[in-house]
């Protein structure tokens, strides 16, 4: 039994029921010149990988993915429908009578990749009943696309309770904490705080390039006719010990989502109210051609 064959079988096995869903296998075709990362989707590269389609099953879409790669850069295209853009996050509302910026309803859309950065195979849901460590590739149309990147974290998934977690409740009752934090570097992004009135909105963000092992990840999303298309890029070794690390010759498990991955519950006074409470639908294999 090779080691991809391996793989999916224990896949299944530590699964089990927790996914009803069949796992997707994605195959990234080798390609001689990499697409550029513009969000365009026009590249040859993309006319020859095969798409699947995911079902995201909170945010209630299906979502087409392509996978591509070279000697040194892995790349996905992305994309899935959406009614509108919003490339706002966060924007500051003056309230006269308190005389001070609040936080408005705005929430700019995102796009989540979620890796396996364990050994083994496992459930990375956020009802697993299994510890995890995942790297989180985050693309913000406010906070990240500016800059042409996505964000670059990692997610725990832990029983040990640590600094700034969230509890969670597995699907057998377990009790479980989420926490997430940025790679090392700097962030494409940084909070601004408006002492004095700047207008009835103020923006929420300060946008910058990001550096060193947040700045990893190239992404640019594009929305036209109602469809978001985003495509990503990667090194396949980043030399990075926060971030997974691609090997042509084995597979990897992945899911993806179009909200954040947070634990949090809906929030109708939200413009998006499933903003935060994202997860990832089946689990997805990724192979090499």
């Amino acid at each position: 039994m090779d080691r991809k064959t391996t793989l999916s079988f224990l896949l299944c096995t530590l699964l089990g029921m927790a996914n009803s869903q069949a796992d997707q296998r994605i195959s990234a075709a080798r390609v001689d010149t990499m697409p550029v990362v513009d969000g365009a989707a026009d590249d040859q590269a993309w006319v020859e990988a095969k798409a699947i389609v995911t079902r995201d099953s909170v945010a209630e879409l299906d979502i087409s993915l392509k996978a591509v790669y070279d000697s040194s850069h892995i790349a996905f295209l992305v994309s899935f429908p959406d009614a509108s853009e919003d490339r706002e996050h966060k924007a500051m509302i003056w309230d006269k009578q308190q005389n001070l910026y609040k936080t408005g309803p705005k929430r700019e859309d995102v796009f989540v990749f979620k890796w396996n950065m364990e050994p083994v195979p496992v459930d990375l849901t956020l009802s697993a009943d299994n510890s995890y460590k995942a790297d989180v590739w985050f693309w913000k149309a406010n906070r990240t696309d500016h800059a042409g990147y996505a964000d670059d974290k990692v997610q725990l998934y832990v029983t040990d309770p640590l600094p700034n977690t969230q509890r969670m409740i597995s699907a057998k009752g377990n009790l479980f904490y989420l926490k997430r934090k940025g790679d090392a570097g700097k962030a494409a992004y940084q909070a601004t705080v408006h002492t004095d009135f700047v207008g009835d909105e103020a923006p929420r963000f300060e946008q910058q390039k990001p550096e060193g092992s947040r700045a990893d990840i190239r992404a640019k999303g594009h929305w036209a006719n109602g469809f978001w298309t985003i495509e990503f890029s990667r090194p396949l070794n980043t030399s990075q010990t926060d971030d997974v690390i691609f090997d042509p010759k084995n597979t990897y498990v992945f899911g993806v989502s179009r909200f954040e991955i947070a634990g949090r519950s809906p929030n109708p006074q939200l413009d998006q109210p499933k903003y935060g409470s994202g997860e990832i639908g089946e689990h997805i294999v990724l192979e090499f051609d």
